[in-house]
């Protein structure tokens, strides 16, 4: 038979000496071998307690509450005045054409319809109803995609173009005049500059 053996520690060398104390009371001759028989049955025996188990009333730690991810940040809505400009500049060059919008021809009221119906969003065909659609906005307060308006004579508004920063706008000027920048600056303009508006919403 096999004995797997602990540790010799003092505790070990107590029980030996008390193993042979009570051999000797029975004979003279110490047997080594049936004492550690006896120290192993003792570990043994101290090993095979039950499993510490905390009272019933013991106070527990309650476990962390789970960490929950951020929500996510709401999409930031596009700036749809600087769409508005450069759309209207990409049209640069295309041919006037009274009553025509696009996509290759435009007059001025056309051009504004055009690049806002691109970006979906629904504006009046007519530069006067235009006008009376957007929601003013002073000249010192321009920024790129507004409607800069204008009239030759009369109450009437006669002429409309988008403004792209600066002073500068692009409009379908008339026949024989391709879509073109003009400024805000110029003697006519200036004189005949009528207001201005908006008609996409800011962020």
């Amino acid at each position: 038979m096999r004995v797997f053996l602990t540790p010799f520690t003092d505790d070990s060398a107590a029980l030996i000496e008390s193993a042979r104390a009570m051999n000797g009371r029975t004979s003279r001759s110490f047997s080594f071998p049936a004492a550690l028989v006896g120290i192993a049955a003792l570990l043994l025996a101290s090993c095979s307690t039950a499993p510490y188990q905390p009272p019933a009333n013991a106070r527990t730690v309650p476990a962390p509450a789970p960490v929950s991810k951020p929500p996510a940040a709401a999409p930031v809505p596009a700036d749809h005045g600087i769409d508005i400009a450069q759309h209207a500049q990409r049209l640069v060059g295309a041919r006037y054409r009274y009553g025509g919008s696009g996509p290759d021809a435009f007059d001025c009221s056309g051009l504004v319809y055009y690049v806002h119906t691109e970006l979906g969003i629904r504006v009046p065909r007519t530069a006067a109803d235009q006008m009376a659609t957007a929601s003013p906005v002073k000249r010192s307060a321009l920024k790129p995609g507004d409607l800069v308006f204008f009239r030759d004579s009369g109450p009437t508004i006669t002429h409309v173009g988008v403004y792209t920063g600066d002073g500068v706008f692009v409009h379908a000027p008339k026949a024989g005049r391709n879509v073109s920048y003009d400024s805000l600056h110029d003697d006519y303009y200036r004189e005949n500059f009528v207001g201005a508006g908006r008609l996409y919403q800011t962020r």
